[in-house]
């Protein structure tokens, strides 16, 4: 397994994580295999945003002594007050699901996620009431460690963001929601089925979240990778192509300040044919020629897809091209840990040799020497 740093938490996070969701209802034993099966690969993250407690204790009793050695990702204001699953800003009914939630995990969660920040109604529902106090209030008593929120919408995200407050982010990360406008995107409909006609390049709004996030030292999780299963059916695919399991996590984790792809395996045999990711070669993973299928709105931009390496200076180029695009925010105030992890790269953009190897595979026409020189200047 790998391991990535969740934003500047300090935490260390395995690439690929378990969303819980599909184990609800489960019975205990398809729990207990599952959830071995991500312990045995190296799974140290786990999203448990269902509210009900017999999941919760089912999880719980899966992971047995293995509680101090993985991550839980627990939701706060996620209910089941009308036998489903529902957002409550009621700080009575929070609290009550929240200290189940903890008792069952032994009195901590890692990650105290504020549940589902989507719209104005639900920004004023967190920041207008007790709602962030109290939740600011369990980080302070050391009932989480870290204190994070789960959203859909990129524009009420980076709303959060610049609170300040947040340092995890859960969000919706795929191609297909990635190249949807945002003014047109709807919650559900990927379920209904996504217009191809309105992809475009990736839209900018979403693009900048994650750069963002990775400006502010916020770690992003990912859900919905698979797009419910939608993106790798040959039958609901929006694209011409239905994408690999594996491209789809390759897209998710070349976003910038993503750390962990919570992916919803509901049995052993799931989790091994997702891990199967760790061991393919680059052409697998691969996911540009779903892009090269669609219109060619990003021509130019960097997609971080690696299409260029190998390089003969031995340049990371998509790390470069990554951390040029967040520094070139606001070249006045590049953030020190942007700067730092440039500066850990073994080769940055002054190594440089301007061959044109790089430019001669890159799908996008990316000035790619233009943008290792301005690395160069930009970071010294």
């Amino acid at each position: 397994m790998d391991y990535r740093e969740v934003g500047k938490t300090g935490r260390q996070s395995s690439i690929i994580g378990l969303g819980c969701e599909n184990l609800d209802g489960k019975p205990y034993e398809q729990v207990n295999e599952t959830i071995k099966a991500a312990l045995e690969q190296g799974i140290n993250l786990f999203d448990v945003f269902m509210p009900g407690s017999e999941i919760r204790e089912n999880i719980a009793k899966a992971l047995g002594n293995q509680r101090k050695n993985v991550m839980i990702q627990g939701h706060i204001g996620s209910t089941d007050v009308r036998q489903q699953y529902d957002i409550s800003r009621e700080m009575p009914v929070v609290q009550r699901y929240l200290e189940n939630l903890l008792r069952i995990f032994g009195g901590y969660i890692d990650f105290g996620m504020m549940f589902f920040i989507d719209s104005e109604e639900d920004y004023k529902g967190v920041f207008e009431t007790g709602f962030a106090d109290y939740v600011q209030r369990l980080k302070r008593q050391g009932d989480i460690g870290h204190i994070g929120f789960s959203s859909h919408n990129p524009e009420t995200a980076m709303r959060v963001i610049e609170t300040g407050l947040p340092e995890t982010l859960l969000f919706s990360i795929n191609m297909a929601f990635d190249l949807y406008p945002v003014e047109a995107y709807v919650l559900n409909e990927l379920h209904q089925g996504l217009n191809p006609a309105a992809f475009r390049g990736i839209d900018p709004k979403r693009a900048a979240l994650y750069k963002l996030c990775e400006q502010n030292g916020v770690g992003i999780t990912v859900m919905k990778t698979l797009g419910a299963g939608k993106l790798i059916s040959a039958e609901h695919t929006p694209f011409q192509q239905p994408m690999t399991v594996a491209q789809c996590i390759h897209y998710a984790l070349t976003r910038p300040a993503v750390a962990s792809v919570m992916l919803g395996c509901k049995t052993r045999e799931e989790v091994l044919d997702a891990v199967r990711y760790l061991d393919m070669s680059d052409s697998e993973r691969d996911y540009t020629s779903v892009l090269g299928t669609l219109r060619n709105d990003f021509r130019g931009n960097c997609v971080y897809c690696s299409h260029c390496q190998p390089c003969p200076a031995k340049i990371d180029i998509a790390a470069v091209n990554k951390y040029l695009d967040i520094a070139r925010l606001d070249e006045e105030h590049i953030p020190p840990s942007i700067r730092s992890h440039y500066a850990d790269m073994a080769y940055g953009g002054g190594a440089c040799i301007a061959c044109g190897n790089c430019e001669s595979r890159c799908p996008f026409d990316v000035p790619i020497i233009d943008n290792m020189a301005s690395a160069a200047r930009i970071f010294g």
